[in-house]
């Protein structure tokens, strides 16, 4: 008896399908086996690494300035009624006063900032992170900041900044820039200079470093070894783009607006306008002593012809000038002479040259 082919195609099919399971199976097995020698594999879980997203860091340290700047902004309206200039001279001491409140019931009672709390955000304490065994299972765990480190970021965060700004205004006014090349404050300026420079060159490699590892945000954080990581692991990163999106179709929509205005004749978009407006007898009729155009009593009252409405002389021969067949603003009826106020004679001229009557 003959075995079809078809069925022997089948069953060899079959056969290398379940070889391939058994092969994924062994060798899953033995990467379990693997994980659970180094300590990895706890509960029958595997460990899973979650890394600190760089846009939630960046995104946090952007929240804390907002919310310094809107602290700040309430603490001036306090002093409104106060001299004017009066917080100018001190605004280095309400800085560093409204930062060092920030440290103080955040990072010092160990929670985070309110940037740091709206990205879910924490700091750890790198060196006393564990390296492995069963106590890591999303690479998150370790404890916050000390107290020598809590104390060492405020005096370079808080007293850092403080002192660098009031160096900085104390050398402006007294101009060290502008005085003699081998004076004493001459050199402390271009140290000065020196030491900004090479800062600025520190944070960006500490940047670049940043964008590469994910890893210290700032060079204080780097020194401290102080870093962001995230409170609650299973939380979901929620994202909303709804107010970007409207930001983006508002500032898109009054840039348009921006381009085209100056395009559009505004007595044409008027005159177009008109018949759908609602008091536009009460209008025409209850402000006819004044110039329809600049809503002011005509110095020179110049009529137009034939609809007999009345007009500043500069503003109805501008606008006749300007369009070849300028219709009124109050009845939309086609303008085809001008006479002045008072005067019995006119003179009806052809659209493309106007003519004024006089006495």
């Amino acid at each position: 008896m003959e075995v079809p082919a078809r069925f022997l195609s089948g069953f060899a099919l079959l056969g290398s399908i379940w070889l391939f399971w058994l092969l994924i199976m062994s060798e899953s097995f033995k990467f379990r086996v693997r994980l659970f020698e180094i300590g990895g594999f706890v509960d029958g879980q595997l460990p899973i690494q979650v890394t600190t997203s760089r846009v939630n860091q960046f995104d946090a340290a952007r929240l804390d300035v907002e919310m310094s700047a809107m602290l700040k902004e309430q603490l001036v309206k306090v002093f409104s009624l106060m001299k004017p200039g009066f917080l100018f001279q001190y605004e280095p001491e309400l800085d560093a006063f409204l930062e060092f409140l920030i440290w103080r019931f955040s990072i010092w009672v160990d929670k985070p900032t309110p940037g740091n709390a709206l990205m879910n955000l924490r700091y750890r304490d790198e060196r006393a992170v564990p390296v492995g065994g069963k106590a890591v299972r999303t690479g998150l765990e370790g404890p916050g900041l000390s107290v020598s480190q809590k104390i060492w970021y405020c005096l370079t965060t808080v007293g850092g900044q403080y002192l660098w700004s009031r160096v900085q205004s104390f050398s402006a006014f007294r101009r060290w820039g502008d005085s003699e090349q081998r004076s004493l404050a001459r050199q402390s300026w271009l140290l000065l200079q020196r030491i900004e420079g090479l800062y600025k060159a520190a944070s960006l490699c500490n940047l670049l470093i940043f964008l590469y590892s994910g890893r210290y945000r700032s060079i204080i954080e780097r020194v401290l070894r102080a870093r962001l990581v995230y409170g609650n692991p299973n939380m979901n990163r929620a994202v909303s783009f709804e107010y970007m999106n409207r930001q983006l179709v508002w500032n898109e929509f009054s840039e348009m607006l921006l381009l085209l205005l100056p395009l559009l004749n505004s007595s044409s978009v008027k005159r177009f306008l008109l018949p759908f407006s609602k008091n536009k007898s009460s209008d025409s009729s209850g402000n006819e002593a004044v110039c329809p155009i600049c809503q002011s009593n005509p110095t020179i009252p110049f009529l137009a012809l034939p609809c007999q409405h009345r007009y500043c002389y500069y503003c109805l021969r501008t606008r006749c000038a300007a369009a070849s067949s300028y219709h009124c603003a109050r009845c939309n009826a086609a303008v085809v002479a001008i006479q002045r106020h008072g005067s019995s004679e006119t003179k009806p001229s052809s659209l493309g040259d106007i003519r004024e009557s006089s006495n």
